[in-house]
């Protein structure tokens, strides 16, 4: 298959989905070795679920698929930019390379902006919309000093 192959599954993701009324036009799809691994379209306003975009539906896929937590030798395949919350996800699952069709711009053309959230990662925490207070208490370094002295975790 071709990128352009890969790229009409993510929109047939989209599509489905979309019409199904299953969430916005977004959809995706995970490829490794030729294979497709994972496939996801957006299911937020099925399972009243914000995280349920595209790419993070199809990496759960994939990941599940192959028992893993990285696919650093996957690709994944947007009908969109991924958004902040997408793209964070792709960087935690190591994965080096996206392509995408529509840009930030389009989506936001159609009610889909993820600007606000880009200006809010760029403030200060003091200034940002959502409060967001550092809260300790006697004891809670424990946490952290336990899993650093693990020695059987396992790191990522």
């Amino acid at each position: 298959m071709t990128h352009k192959d890969y790229m009409q599954c993510a929109f047939d993701e989209a599509y489905s989905g979309m019409r199904k009324n299953e969430g916005g036009p977004f959809g995706a799809v995970i490829v490794q070795g030729g294979e497709i691994i994972g496939r996801g379209h957006n299911r937020v306003t099925s399972t009243n679920d914000p995280t349920a975009h595209a790419e993070i539906v199809a990496i759960r896929e994939a990941c599940k698929k192959l028992n893993v937590f990285h696919l650093p030798d996957a690709v994944l395949y947007a009908s969109c930019e991924p958004c902040p919350m997408c793209l964070a996800a792709i960087y935690w699952a190591n994965i080096k390379t996206i392509y995408y069709c529509y840009n930030r711009n389009d989506a936001a053309k159609i009610g889909f902006s993820d600007e606000f959230i880009y200006d809010e990662i760029n403030k200060p925490i003091s200034e940002r919309t959502m409060k967001s207070v550092q809260f300790t208490f006697e004891g809670a370094e424990e946490l952290f000093h336990e899993w650093n002295i693990k020695p059987d975790k396992i790191a990522y």
